[in-house]
Order: structure tokens, then sequence, then C-alpha cells
């Protein structure tokens, strides 16, 4: 019996639940981004900077959730086939094709104008983060690296965003770092799919059949030791405020919370990042002390 045939039925929703779980609100956690990226530059105490990193973040929860519904859209066939995947609303014929399609142009054109509204500088940058979205959809998921590229530079682009909103230039070294920490989590992702394929069989997207196990393990080691090295240098460029060098003491739980997410990805858990990042204790953990740790180097250098 495959993994799909043994799964127990869903209940039908409601035409508004099934809306809301096709834009996927679990994942607008990647949109935090966003507010980490003007958090990291130290700028969010500054004047008007929180209500219009705030209002970006909610226009890119906006945006995310328009290209969800299109995606989703696009792979109903395919989803049906997958163990999990084929609970979506669209897939499970619980949200119509057109009402989909209707509500994600919707989400689209509120999403920009309000990043456009903001600074019109943030609406090019929200241009680029659906340009890069929608044509990973219809072009680079089957392309085997470009994928994975494309994954990452939906997260660069939201720190952007965030730099953008707040009106402040981003260290080239926290670009890095956040370029490198996304491709770990994309290639992750992929290597939790293969494996899963590999052991339990059923239907595979066609591009992983152009990676291996071995090869995706090497992108997540290197990548992970660039977002480690990066943000070692870019921590130590901070300067150290009364003797304490809080920043830099932020890179023991930067580090455990890449060591945790790997063990967990290799125990089966990396194909839903979003879900492991909200459902594992020891990472929350990590990321509550990294973020003490963080912010009090930013309040004594305030």
């Amino acid at each position: 019996m495959s993994v799909a045939s043994s799964l127990p039925a869903s209940p039908r929703r409601s035409a508004a639940h099934a809306a809301l779980v096709t834009f996927r609100p679990r994942q607008w956690i990647k949109n935090a981004l966003v507010i980490a990226a003007a958090g990291a530059a130290g700028a969010l105490g500054h004047d008007d900077v929180p209500a219009r990193v705030g209002l970006a973040f909610v226009a890119f929860c906006m945006l995310s959730a328009g290209v969800y519904a299109l995606n989703d859209v696009r792979d109903a066939v395919e989803d049906r086939g997958h163990p999990v995947k084929r609970y979506r609303p669209i897939a499970a014929g619980e949200l119509s094709p057109v009402a989909a399609i209707a509500l994600s142009a919707l989400l689209l054109i509120t999403g920009l104008a309000l990043c456009v509204f903001i600074r019109p500088l943030l609406g090019a940058v929200a241009a680029g983060y659906l340009g890069l979205t929608l044509s990973y959809t219809m072009l680079w998921r089957r392309i085997a690296v470009l994928d994975i590229v494309a994954i990452a530079g939906g997260f660069v682009l939201r720190a952007l965003a965030g730099g953008v909103a707040a009106g402040v230039a981003l260290s080239r070294w926290f670009v890095l770092v956040i370029s490198a920490a996304a491709v770990f989590v994309a290639a992750a992702k992929r290597w939790a799919e293969l494996r899963r394929t590999n052991q339990n069989g059923g239907t595979r997207r066609g591009v992983l059949e152009l990676y291996n196990e071995s090869r995706l393990s090497r992108v997540i080691s290197a990548s992970a030791g660039i977002a480690l090295f990066a943000y070692a240098v870019w921590t130590f460029e901070l300067p150290t405020v009364d003797g304490i060098p809080w920043r830099p003491l932020s890179i023991l739980p930067f580090t455990a919370a890449i060591v945790r997410y790997w063990a967990r990805v290799k125990a089966g858990d990396g194909e839903a990042p979003e879900d492991l990042l909200l459902s594992d204790p020891w990472l929350a953990i990590a990321g509550l002390v990294w973020l003490v740790l963080f912010a009090l180097g930013v309040d004594a250098a305030t």
C-alpha cells in the first residue's frame, strides 16, 4: 500500500477555510526577513520605520499568498499524487481554479500597490520578487541548481525589501548570510524530498531526477559553511560596546540552529521548512537566545 493511500481522508473545508489554507499562512514566517533585515541594520527604532517595515511585511504576505494560490492551480494534477499535497484545497476539489486565480490577482495587485505606496523603490523590489517567484513556477523549478538559486533569491529579495522599507543599506556580509542560509534551506528541502521518494516511492517531481543525495549533501554543507563564515565576519565587523561582544556571541545560537535544522532534515522533517521552524522547540530556543543576544547588542549600540 502506498503512503498516499494509507492516509485518512481530510474533512471537506468551507470555501473561506479552503482559501485561507491555499494562502499558506504558516509559510508567511519567511516574510519575517523583511523585519529581520531592518532590525539587523538597527533601524527599527528610527522615526516611522516600524510602521513602514510592518506594512512591507503585510504586503509581502499578500504577494506570497497570491503566488501560492497560482502555484496550487498549476500544480493541482501533480499534487494529487503526493502523500500530503493531495490535501491542498485546489487538488482536493474544495476551491475552484477560477476562484483561486481571482483571489490571487486581488492579493498581488493590492500587495504591489501597498509596496509602491510605502516607497517606489520598494515597489520595484516587490515587482522583482513577483517576477522571480512566478518565473520559478513556470520555468526554474524544472532546472536543477537554478531551482535552488531561485528559491534562495526569493529570500534575498525579502531581506532587501526590509532594507528599502527602512531606508537603510544592508551590509554585504549580511546579504551573503541570507543568501547562503537560503541555499542551505532550499537544498535541504530538495534532499528531504529525494530521500522520501527513494525510500517510499510515489510521484517524484521531475527536477529530482537530476539530483542525488550525495551532491545535495555537499551543497548543504558548503552553504552552511559559507553562512557561518559570513555571519562571523559580519558580527565581528560590528563594534563592541562596553567591552561585551553581544553580537559575536550570537554566533553560538546561530550555529546551533543550523546544526539542529540539518539533524531534523536527516530525520525526515525537511520538506516543509515552515513547519519545522514552527514545531521544533530546540530551534525555537536557539532563535530566542540569538534574538536576545543580538537585541542586547543593538540596544547597547544606541
